[in-house]
């Protein structure tokens, strides 16, 4: 516990106000131009060993795991974790776009949420959001994105009770969709979340909630093909609004037979330093080849994070907003 908080605050002390000392060069340059750095499958790190697997999961996974849980279920367990650092921690090193995979247990008679990647989290998903709270009132010029996707087993009734939750909590602080969200912007209104939703009839009805963000998964297990695939992506050009390169691999079953002692931990680690180098030859801004988001696992290697602000120094002349949105508010 004490060398978690040790960690905590080394890492506050770095990357913890980041956005708060930009250039003002770039106060005026929509979020979606700059460059932020992302976990991917955020809340990992505290999932359930007593966890069922997810009914999003195949029948025959759920059925293997029920009747082999002793042999199954820790291979389930190595293989779901893409995080060590807690959110406050990834938040402290400067992580901006937290990936909500947004759960309700099924028979649970409650309301509660869950996190979810292949089992479900110990962590309650409003208990979090409380958390998340706590820490933008203490780092008041700071903008995170939260993306809330998947939904496993969420009715009309859930989404309306979460997203209920989502204003009571944040209330003020959420950024509505029809914003310009430049961190000058974003400083007056005292906006300091912006909720990307996966769920298009609660976006359209919801003016705080703004549609989901693509997310460029390249579902590969070789360093090379995802760097291969994300290539291509930025070739065919990057969306005008946010957007997140994922630079995470991902295994499948032959990878997972072909190394029965490892996990998603082993598989990532050796890939950081490549990646590292894609990492820096990359560009934020509006032309077709730059980035915006960049999310990655295990957050807290290989300097992922400082890598991806130190982009926004390529940002040079400064990106000025010339939208033409109807009813955007723009104060710059």
């Amino acid at each position: 516990m004490e060398a978690s908080l040790k960690r905590s605050i080394h890492l506050s002390y770095e990357k913890g106000q980041w956005m708060s000392q930009l250039p003002e060069n770039l106060w005026d340059v929509p979020l979606h131009n700059l460059s932020l750095p992302g976990s991917h499958d955020t809340m990992t790190y505290c999932l359930d060993k007593k966890s069922a697997i997810s009914v999003n999961e195949s029948k025959l996974l759920q059925w293997i795991d029920k009747c082999m849980p002793c042999l199954i279920h820790p291979i389930i367990m190595k293989w779901s974790k893409t995080q060590e650092l807690n959110v406050l921690e990834q938040l402290d090193a400067g992580i901006r776009y937290l990936d909500f995979r947004i759960a309700h247990k099924p028979d649970d008679p409650s309301m509660n949420l869950y996190f979810v990647h292949m089992v479900y989290t110990t962590a309650v998903v409003e208990d979090i959001l409380w958390e998340i709270l706590k820490w933008l009132q203490t780092h008041p010029r700071e903008v995170i994105i939260l993306a809330c996707r998947n939904f496993v087993g969420l009715t009309r009734e859930l989404h309306h009770h979460f997203i209920s939750r989502i204003k009571r909590i944040f209330h003020s602080k959420l950024c509505p969709k029809d914003v310009v969200p430049t961190l000058r912007n974003m400083w007056t209104y005292g906006y300091q979340v912006i909720i990307s939703y996966e769920d298009e009839t609660e976006v359209i009805t919801h003016r705080e909630l703004w549609p989901a963000f693509p997310y460029w998964w390249g579902n590969k297990t070789a360093t090379r093909d995802l760097i291969q695939y994300l290539e291509h992506m930025k070739q065919n050009g990057r969306p005008e609004s946010f957007f997140i390169a994922g630079i995470n691999l991902t295994e499948n079953l032959d990878y997972i037979l072909a190394h029965p002692f490892g996990s998603l931990k082993k598989m990532t680690l050796p890939s950081l330093p490549y990646l590292k180098l894609w990492i820096k030859q990359q560009y934020p801004g509006p032309k077709r080849e730059c980035v915006n988001i960049i999310a990655g696992d295990f957050i807290g290697s290989e300097d992922f994070v400082n890598d991806v602000i130190e982009l926004n120094k390529k940002i040079n002349p400064p990106l000025l907003y010339h939208g033409n949105e109807v009813g955007l508010k723009d104060i710059s």
